[in-house]
């Protein structure tokens, strides 16, 4: 529920910017994957003011942490984004996998070596 949270706020900064900039398609599409990437890589780092949470994650009390409990950093967040992509290219198995793993990591957690984890805030 928190990526589509999330879709949705990308989606329409996308939506604006590119009606400001007068983008065709093609030029949204650029912008739509060069917003996700900062905003996921920037909120799931420890550098954001809330680390491993975006506002979509932030809203369902849930967190992305590394396996061994600390927050990621600016480049493993990327590489998390990257798997994040590849999990949806692949017909979104890779998120639907982790509704049948044991440890309840999609392809994205697996390649980055991450959890999410329920908040108590």
């Amino acid at each position: 529920m928190a990526i589509f949270i999330d879709a949705i706020i990308v989606g329409v900064v996308t939506t604006i910017i590119g009606a400001i900039l007068n983008l065709n398609t093609n030029g949204r599409s650029g912008v739509q994957l060069l917003l996700g990437l900062v905003y996921y890589v920037y909120f799931w780092s420890n550098s954001s003011p809330w680390p491993g949470q975006t506002l979509g994650s932030k809203l369902l009390n849930i967190r992305v942490i590394r396996t061994d409990g600390s927050d990621l950093s600016i480049t493993q967040a990327l590489i998390r984004y990257v798997g994040f992509i590849i999990s949806g290219l692949v017909l979104l198995i890779g998120f639907i996998w982790a509704a049948f793993d044991a440890n309840k990591q999609g392809w994205h957690d697996k390649i980055a070596g991450t959890y999410v984890v329920k908040t108590t805030s």
